[in-house]
């Protein structure tokens, strides 16, 4: 992984383990008491982002529609760690964990996609939303399909949290200060980035995949 990236999880990760440790324990100890599962944390939490993207940016509320979003974003840190501590070891909670963050990723630049499409009425950014929505979800099944066949897969300049922290912060302020430069300009960065980490993983995959049919010594 470039060094970039080592720098930007290692920030994520002390976040998260802020707010997994501190901030809503309270929480996650109460849902525990109350016998919800980690499996309906998610669930609502990506029904809960889906829908914020979907109602409030098609209807131009976009930083209405983030603080929605960012409300249900913190079950991603939710239901993790109420699985760890109750010890849970199933594989299930991981499988619809990830599947259920790509439907909330597309969500997301879906709305974005209905609010250039219905609001700014703008087709260059109504494609670039479309183009982060089609390659965010790309990069996750590079990485899955690479790791399913045993190579390493794990790399590329916009992994998922990245993209996410990007597209709502800059969305939020572009709104706010009414500077829709900064979200525009975080599609095109974030189109671009999207599309070199597919290259990057494939490239990485196709390398180790060579090798591994190359003879000793050739």
């Amino acid at each position: 992984m470039p060094e970039g990236n080592l720098l930007s999880s290692s920030v994520l990760d002390r976040f998260k383990g802020f707010w997994q440790g501190v901030v809503l324990q309270p929480f996650i100890k109460l849902f525990i008491r109350l016998g919800i599962s980690p499996d309906a944390v998610t669930l609502v939490g990506t029904i809960g982002v889906s829908a914020g993207a979907l109602i409030f940016f098609p209807q131009g509320m976009l930083w209405q529609g983030v603080l929605f979003i960012t409300a249900f974003v913190f079950s991603d840190l939710i239901d993790g760690q109420m699985a760890r501590t109750m010890g849970r070891k199933d594989t299930f909670g991981a499988f619809l964990d990830s599947t259920l963050d790509r439907i909330a990723d597309g969500a997301i630049f879906a709305g974005l996609a209905l609010y250039f499409a219905w609001v700014a009425e703008d087709r260059l950014y109504l494609c670039l939303a479309l183009v982060c929505l089609v390659m965010g979800s790309v990069t996750s099944y590079a990485r899955c399909r690479g790791e399913g066949l045993g190579f390493r897969a794990k790399t590329g300049i916009a992994e998922r949290a990245d993209r996410l922290v990007a597209i709502l912060v800059l969305t939020f302020f572009g709104d706010v200060l009414g500077l829709p430069i900064l979200y525009e300009v975080t599609l095109w960065l974030l189109a671009i980035a999207s599309t070199v980490t597919v290259l990057q993983r494939v490239l990485l995959v196709r390398r180790q995949a060579l090798a591994a049919v190359t003879p000793e010594g050739s």
